[in-house]
């Protein structure tokens, strides 16, 4: 004899009771905070059906009180989407305190607070490659990136070691194409009708200046001329990993953000690691290894731990290239100087800067070098040794071009290079917001822990001053 196993049909609204027809039929809706709810009400709140037990206004579902759990979200709840909680923008409150936003809206507000062609031209500037790219980087090789195919022709291996005759075997001339290909847009391409190559000349010229004043033997009893002793030290004379003499790490023990963003790193006994100078750009301070390494690694806490690399390996040339890339606002970035993008607006010459080698050494030390009504000895070296850079890598130097900074004064932020690169708490009321804040970052021209350049930032800084978690 046959089984027959009953299954369950699925009768018509019209032939369920009164009651279930009704039960199926309701919609439940989104809870609000300012909705009064009486007791039997149903709302919900984060994909779960809840049920007032008594009157209720403006107390969270999930918190102990007068809701009760029913269970989760089904084709009743009001999104239209199956039961899941439609999308609410702007701060929901949070069970134990707290708010949520949306990860979308947070995205929408960072992009239209960076839309301008500035914040997108540097972008384009700083872009990088991942470092497995960039090792694998070997001199000639044919699938080098553009730029650095770029670099070859004009600076083949040869003219590097006449530049650099007594540089350090650390600075090598792969090392320096491999710092290089980090950076996508130094010595990239233009289409809109600049010469790429002769901008390159120029970037190598001005850089290779720079490079002689800061890491240089400058020894005028050389049989070797001064303008070709740079790259001579990587590491800051007289200091040392295990110099107590030598400073830099005094910060490390200081409460603060910049040592909870950027924390020291500590050696075998428990010492704080040491932040002296390292490589062509002799990168100094935990608040400089931190970011700098947050642009070659995605983490703050490599060179923090390792700054030994910035020394030992092709980051030695990199955080030369970063420095020439990134702005430090209200300056621009010294490639933007060249490349042409950057050109002085009515503050900029009221202040005596013009497009110019000389506003490369303002942009890098100005506060000593520039605005003295003379030249100092610091910056009467750089002019000098860009001008036969420059005439070895076949780089025109017109009169015209202001090459020293005496007359300069400081950048200011009505400059056309001022860029706001830092996120801060928005500190304005807004009335329809709770608590009246805003639950919001803006871009500012003093550091913070959090920068408009480096991506997810604009999350944090909100996270972090509104108690806030991010839901897709």
């Amino acid at each position: 004899m046959p089984i027959f196993q009953l299954t369950a049909l699925a009768l018509p609204l019209a032939l369920l009771s009164p009651v279930a027809a009704a039960e199926a039929a309701e919609t439940i809706p989104q809870w609000k905070a300012t909705k009064v709810y009486t007791s039997g009400l149903q709302a919900h709140h984060q994909n779960l059906i809840y049920q007032a037990r008594w009157w209720t206004q403006n107390n969270v579902p999930g918190t102990n009180g007068p809701w009760r759990l029913i269970g989760p979200c089904d084709s009743r709840c009001d999104s239209g989407s199956g039961g899941g909680t439609p999308p609410q923008t702007g701060p929901q409150p949070q069970p134990g305190g707290g708010y949520s936003m949306l990860k979308a809206e947070l995205d929408a507000t960072e992009a239209r607070l960076t839309s301008s062609p500035l914040y997108a031209l540097t972008r384009a500037n700083i872009a990088t490659r991942p470092n497995s790219e960039v090792e694998a980087v070997v001199p000639g090789r044919a699938a080098n990136p553009d730029n650095v195919r770029r670099i070859e022709r004009l600076l083949p291996a040869s003219q590097w070691l006449q530049h650099f005759p007594q540089a350090n075997p650390a600075y090598s001339y792969g090392k320096f194409l491999q710092a290089s290909a980090k950076f996508s847009g130094f010595c990239r391409e233009f289409t809109d009708g600049r010469d790429a190559d002769a901008i390159c000349r120029k970037a190598l010229a001005t850089m290779f200046a720079h490079f002689t004043q800061e890491t240089g033997a400058h020894d005028r009893n050389s049989a070797i001329e001064e303008w070709r002793q740079g790259l001579y030290f990587v590491k800051e004379a007289g200091c040392a990993d295990n110099d107590s003499s030598c400073g830099y790490n005094s910060e490390c023990a200081m409460a603060g953000w910049q040592t909870e963003i950027w924390p020291c790193g500590k050696d075998a006994q428990g010492r704080f690691k040491k932040y002296y100078g390292r490589g062509a750009k002799q990168l100094s301070y935990h608040y400089n290894y931190g970011p700098f390494s947050q642009a070659m690694f995605g983490d703050a806490k490599v060179l923090l731990n390792q700054p030994e690399l910035v020394a030992d390996t092709w980051l030695n040339l990199a955080s030369a290239v970063f420095f020439m890339q990134y702005p430090a606002s209200p300056k621009p970035s010294m490639w933007s100087v060249i490349d042409g993008s950057w050109q002085p607006n009515t503050s900029d010459q009221s202040r005596g800067i013009s497009a110019g080698f000389g506003a490369t050494t303002n942009i890098i030390n100005g506060g000593i070098e520039c605005g003295h009504g003379y030249e100092k000895p610091q910056s009467l070296n750089r002019v000098s040794y860009y001008q036969r850079h420059a005439q070895q890598l076949g780089v025109p130097v017109t009169a015209a071009e202001q090459l020293g900074c005496k007359d300069q004064k400081p950048f200011d932020i009505n400059g056309a290079g001022a860029l706001n690169i830092y996120w801060d708490m928005d500190w304005a009321y807004y009335p329809d917001r709770p608590e009246g804040k805003s639950f919001a970052c803006k871009a500012v021209g003093y550091q913070t822990a959090y920068s408009t350049l480096q991506s997810g930032d604009y999350h944090r800084c909100v996270q972090k001053h509104f108690n806030v978690v991010l839901v897709p």
